[in-house]
């Protein structure tokens, strides 16, 4: 008899147990975390006045914890995601509240600031990488574009609510109470997925943490499409960063305009990136990721440069028209990042062997990601410089970024790539390999 066609509905994904409430934590988490990448920049202006401390301290929250994925990784195949996510949550609360009360009783020098940021870095890997790979190992490999799809959706639903909610909870809490409102959410996040029981997945472990660490290093070096889409999406995310800085002070500064319009801006991208997300996230893209990304990709610079006459570097320009560019780019984005997003995911799904997933991933992700900070760190420089110097800087990181994702990830590959049994005989005891545990 023939077989019954699969179920690729997301009505079927959600009857996946225990899905739900990973899907609950990660909304909450992750508009969170977009309050914070606004409110952080929006907080420093309005406490420091400085723009190179707002690239600063954007930099010391994000790239300590890419610095230490490698071991993030390991922590996830060995222990578990679930524990490790909820201690994040933790973390960013008490963190962010902390912010928030020392800058009420005027305790908060920037040096303590960075401190501070650079702690809940250190953490933040946990949730953003065991999240990531919490959903291939929970929702079967048919519904993989399916549950993508709403891991996208994820950060757009939070690029959507969560810059206008921080931006509107500093002009009407300011800027220390916000920080504090904004710790809520990972606490809610935490007590979603309290208790939840993960699947048993297979574990190529030696043991040793750090052993494990350099071994997912290794593997995910070895595997050709983590490899290229590493060196590209870095350099893409130097035109993420830059954008980061840029656009609150094009909106503040030259524009003359609120802070809840820096949110509103931002949320154009979220709306757009919905509707591509689920659109794409429809197909089943075997065979068709290559082009999936890499033409989004191509079209990104050309995005950016949108934005250059809102700087003000081609003349003056009036608000409201500067406002609408930022904001036609930003919506461009949104719907060239839902595609891409889908495509990047499940790419890196079917080319990574799961017992190195954790690994394999918290690399990869830092890796791709290891751009944004930098970015922001240098546009916190160029930016008391020329504005319009920042937006052709976001442009050539973003056109040199498509053409290393072009010529650098394979259009076809393996199942899996890379080597599996990476540690050398003698290693590891009587076995040579490593121990694939439940």
């Amino acid at each position: 008899m023939p077989e019954e066609p699969l179920d690729r509905s997301y009505r079927a994904l959600f009857r996946v147990p225990g899905l739900g409430r990973v899907v609950t934590s990660m909304t909450l988490a992750r508009i969170a975390q977009s309050m914070v990448g606004v409110a952080i920049v929006l907080f420093v202006l309005a406490e420091y006045h400085s723009p190179a401390l707002a690239g600063i301290v954007t930099f010391a929250s994000i790239f300590p914890g890419l610095v230490i994925a490698p071991i993030a990784g390991a922590l996830l195949d060995r222990h578990g995601r679930v524990r490790l996510m909820i201690l994040d949550y933790v973390v960013a609360l008490v963190s962010l509240a902390l912010i928030g009360v020392l800058a009420l009783a005027d305790l908060l020098p920037p040096w303590l600031l960075v401190l501070i940021t650079i702690v809940t870095s250190l953490t933040s890997i946990l949730s953003v990488v065991g999240l990531r790979t919490l959903y291939p190992i929970m929702a079967p490999q048919h519904l993989w574009e399916r549950v993508n799809a709403v891991d996208s959706n994820g950060y757009v639903v939070a690029t959507i609510l969560g810059p206008p909610l921080a931006a509107a909870l500093v002009v009407v809490l300011g800027a220390p109470e916000a920080m504090i409102a904004i710790a809520i959410p990972f606490g809610l996040a935490a007590g979603a997925i309290l208790g939840l029981k993960e699947p048993r997945t297979a574990n190529a472990s030696t043991g040793r943490l750090f052993y494990d660490a350099w071994q997912g290093v290794r593997y995910a070096w070895s595997n050709r499409t983590i490899r290229g889409l590493g060196f590209s999406l870095s350099v893409v995310n130097l035109a993420w960063g830059t954008m980061t800085i840029l656009i609150p002070i094009v909106i503040l500064d030259v524009l003359h305009l609120g802070a809840e319009m820096v949110g509103l801006v931002f949320a154009v991208s979220g709306v757009s990136g919905m509707v591509s997300a689920i659109f794409f996230g429809r197909f089943d893209t075997r065979g068709r990721e290559w082009r999936m990304f890499v033409i989004p990709m191509l079209l990104m610079p050309p995005t950016v440069l949108i934005m250059l006459p809102a700087t003000g570097a081609l003349g003056p320009i009036e608000p409201m028209t500067g406002f609408a560019l930022l904001a036609l780019a930003m919506f461009i984005f949104g719907l060239l990042n839902g595609c891409a997003d889908i495509a990047l995911f499940t790419v890196r799904q079917r080319r990574t062997d799961p017992a190195w997933m954790g690994r394999a991933f918290a690399v990869s992700m830092a890796f791709n990601f290891m751009g944004f900070p930098i970015g922001a760190a240098i546009a916190g420089a160029i930016v008391t410089e020329s504005l319009g110097a920042a937006v052709i800087f976001a442009t050539i990181a973003a056109l040199v970024g498509a053409v290393l994702a072009a010529l650098l990830v394979p259009a076809t590959a393996q199942t899996f790539e890379g080597v599996t049994h990476l540690p050398a005989e003698g290693d590891l005891g009587a076995s040579g390999v490593p121990e694939v545990s439940g």
